[in-house]
């Protein structure tokens, strides 16, 4: 496991934040404190003085060193001799879950100045950065304006409550992993669970949601077996629901949503064409004794953080896909549009190259402030579906130069995907075929 470090600069009063650009590949948009990883240069020649903490190695002190040097362009050394140094402390490890592709151990320092500092930023890894008051911050994020990792939120939190925290704080997810699911609240109002899930690889999980002021609705879920179901059901007693809502067909997204609707007693919410796909799938009684509300383009469905939550119609992926997103298009959850593990498949025939193409357009346009996924992180900014569309595109150009070459299905696999797994070559060979369906509806091949 990968070491990092961050620093948790404060005055008596105020807490430094940064928030992440959204084009980095890890964390993009997130609210974070500065800080990276541990590089095997850093030293571990060993420090004199009493303001460093014992608790520490030399090594992390070092990377800390160079880290805000490089993000903040501040001389920790030079600030220590000054005197705007008054203290670093240990106040806590934070281990980035297994569910998480990104794993670091990563470590908190909290570092003391006398006066808030103007920080210069590397325009490269931080869109800005400010001084707030941890109340300040804490309440930025329960306004849903703040896109951040759990131990993020848990120091703003303890900060908020006590400005003057000194001690280790417990950084961990509050789940026991015996019986229950973790669940993490990035968005405030948006909580997501991750079940184990029979999905394609190399995601394993498929992300399952509770949004809903009043209005409570249970979004996709898709427990991979009855002990996984146990520890999900488990996981969102705690908060409650009062309908199931399917983003579409694919059965990671929908295993066990009618056993659930029975055993509580609410309604599933679904497109028509979902309807029909699952019913043609797991059979005609599936959804026997539930109460099925056909959902479409423009239904509010509820309400998250005061706003008007509205459904949006998303084929490509999947021609019955809804996603969800309130007015204030401070987020767009996204079902499988886009993800962050793992790449979206569109094959027939459910799939559409076109459509999808359409769709990742048109959800730009919108330009939510978050995108949600139902593989992997939530993520800042519409510019991952931005390199999704170039890459579509890039993959869509090099297909037409092997067709306009006389290239067979077979040579093309071999040029476009070398070395592929065997197993994934019929998804390949899938994706192939809908860029060449795209191609010819467009009149761009024969």
């Amino acid at each position: 496991m990968k070491e990092s470090v961050s620093a948790v600069f404060v005055t008596k009063k105020s807490i430094f934040f940064i928030k992440r650009q959204n084009y980095l590949s890890v964390f993009p948009g997130y609210y974070a404190t500065p800080g990276g990883k541990v590089d095997k240069s850093d030293s571990e020649e060993s420090f004199v003085g009493s303001i460093w903490p014992l608790s520490i190695s030399s090594k992390i002190l070092h990377a800390l060193i160079r880290e805000v040097k490089e993000e903040l362009n501040f001389d920790l050394i030079g600030a220590i001799q000054s005197g705007l140094v008054e203290s670093i402390e240990d106040i806590g490890v934070a281990i980035t879950p297994e569910f998480n592709p990104y794993r670091f151990k990563n470590y908190y320092l909290k570092i003391t100045l006398s006066e808030e500092f103007d920080f210069d930023i590397d325009p490269n890894e931080a869109e800005f950065g400010e001084w707030n008051t941890p109340a300040g911050l804490h309440a930025k994020y329960k306004e849903g304006h703040v896109l951040a990792v759990p131990p993020a939120i848990t120091l703003l939190k303890t900060f908020s409550e006590n400005p003057n925290h000194k001690t280790p704080i417990d950084m961990s997810l509050p789940y026991d992993p015996a019986t229950e699911v973790p669940m993490i609240e990035s968005i405030f109002g948006v909580r997501q669970f991750l079940p184990l899930s029979n999905t394609f690889p190399p995601a394993n999980r498929t992300n399952c949601f509770i949004i809903g002021d009043e209005r409570k609705l249970l979004i996709d879920p898709s427990p991979k077996d009855e002990h996984e179901l146990k520890k999900l059901l488990k996981s969102v007693d705690s908060i409650g629901f009062d309908a199931i809502f399917l983003t579409h067909h694919h059965p990671d997204h929908y295993e066990f949503s009618a056993d659930i609707a029975r055993l509580y007693k609410v309604g599933i919410e679904l497109s028509f064409d979902t309807l029909t796909r699952i019913k043609n799938r797991s059979g005609e009684n599936y959804f026997d004794g539930i109460t099925l509300t056909m959902r479409s383009e423009g239904d509010i469905v509820t309400k998250s953080l005061g706003h008007n939550v509205r459904v949006y119609e998303v084929p490509g992926h999947d021609e019955g896909q809804l996603a969800l997103a309130p007015d204030s298009m401070n987020w767009f959850l996204a079902g499988d549009l886009i993800q962050t593990v793992g790449t979206v498949v569109i094959q027939a025939p459910e799939g559409d190259m076109k459509k999808y193409f359409k769709t990742l357009r048109r959800v730009i346009a919108l330009n939510p402030k978050n995108i949600i996924p139902s593989h992997g992180i939530i993520i800042g900014g519409v510019n991952k579906l931005e390199e999704t569309l170039k890459h579509r595109q890039m993959r869509e150009d090099q297909i037409l130069v092997l067709v306009c070459a006389g290239k067979t299905m077979e040579e093309m696999l071999e040029e476009i995907y070398p070395g592929l797994d065997s197993n994934l070559l019929p998804y390949a060979e899938k994706t192939i075929e809908a860029h060449l369906k795209k191609m010819k509806e467009e009149s761009l091949i024969n």
